[in-house]
C-alpha cells in the first residue's frame, strides 16, 4: 500500500521525476509493478519540494487520485526543484481526514512519508503515543498510523537526532509494540534522504561507485518504493535496512530486529 519517492540533485522539473518516466509515481498510482499489498493508490497524493535558498518546503496535497488532478499536471510541468518527496496513498482503513492524511507530512525543513501499515492500530502503539508530549499529539495532522509514526520521528528530530538515527530508533520500537507492521519510512530535509526497508520494497538510483559505499558523480540520487524506469543502475535495498543518501553517497546499514 502506498508508493513514495524522494530525490536530491540538479534542479529538475517535478514532472520529469513523477510524470514523464514510463513507470513513474503517476503510473504507480494505478499500475504499480512491485507493490506487495494493495493494487491501486487512489486515496490521496502529495508532493513536497524545495525552492532555491529556502529551507522550508512547499507542499501540494489532495484527497483524490493524482490522475484526476489537472492542477497537479500543470504544476509538475513548470515547477523545478533540486529536492522533493512525493507519495500516492492506498489508505490502511477508511477515514475522514482526507487531504490531511496524504503524505508528505511536514515540519520545518523536513518532509516525511510512510509506506506500509501498523498492525492492530491504534491499540498496539498506545504506549508510544502516550509517551509523546500532549502538545505534539494534539498537533498531529491526521488520525492514522502514518501520522503517529511522523509524530514519533519528529519528536526525535526536535531532540537533535539526525535523519537516519530518528528512523533507526523509531522503526524497531514500533515493530516491537506491533509485530508484523510494515514500516518503510522516507524522510528528507532537502539535502539528505533517509529511508527504511521494513516489510516492503525500497530501491535507489545512483551512478556506480566504489564497493560498499556507492557514489554518484552526477550529484543525483533517487530513493523510491520501486524503480520508475528500467535503468540497470537501480539497486534494491535489503529488507531490515536503513538507507542514508546525499547527492554523492549512499550508505546502507542493517536495522536490528526488536527483541522478542
Amino acid at each position: 500500500m502506498c508508493r513514495h519517492v524522494a530525490f536530491v540533485g540538479a534542479e529538475t522539473a517535478i514532472g520529469e521525476l513523477l510524470v514523464a518516466p514510463p513507470h513513474g509515481l503517476l503510473r504507480q498510482s494505478w499500475a504499480p509493478r512491485r507493490q506487495r499489498y494493495g493494487t491501486v493508490n487512489a486515496d490521496g497524493f502529495g508532493v513536497g519540494w524545495y525552492a532555491p535558498g529556502d529551507p522550508v518546503p512547499a507542499r501540494y496535497r489532495r484527497a483524490g487520485p493524482v490522475w484526476g488532478d489537472r492542477s497537479f499536471a500543470d504544476l509538475a510541468r513548470v515547477v523545478r526543484t533540486g529536492a522533493l518527496l512525493a507519495a500516492v496513498r492506498d489508505a490502511t482503513e477508511p477515514g475522514a481526514d482526507g487531504e490531511a492524511a496524504a503524505a508528505p507530512y511536514a515540519s520545518g525543513p523536513w518532509l516525511f512519508s510512510h509506506n506500509g501499515a501498523v498492525t492492530d492500530w491504534p491499540r498496539s502503539v498506545a504506549s508510544q503515543a502516550t509517551a509523546l508530549p500532549a502538545a505534539e499529539l494534539l498537533s498531529m495532522e491526521a488520525r492514522c498510523d502514518s501520522a503517529l509514526l511522523w509524530a514519533l520521528v519528529l519528536h526525535r528530530l526536535r531532540d537533535g537526532d539526525g535523519l537516519g538515527d530518528s528512523l533507526a530508533y523509531t522503526v524497531p520500537e514500533v515493530a516491537r509494540a506491533a509485530p508484523g507492521s510494515r514500516l518503510n519510512l522516507l524522510l528528507t530535509d532537502g539535502v539528505t534522504i533517509a529511508a527504511t526497508a521494513w516489510g516492503d520494497t525500497l530501491w535507489y538510483l545512483a551512478e556506480p561507485g566504489r564497493p560498499g559505499l556507492p557514489r554518484s558523480p552526477s550529484g543525483r540520487v533517487v530513493v523510491a518504493s520501486e524503480p520508475y524506469d528500467d535503468d540497470p543502475h537501480w539497486r534494491e535495498v535489503p529488507d531490515r535496512t536503513l538507507l542514508v543518501a546525499t547527492r554523492t553517497d549512499v550508505l546502507l546499514t542493517p536495522l536490528k530486529e526488536p527483541p522478542a
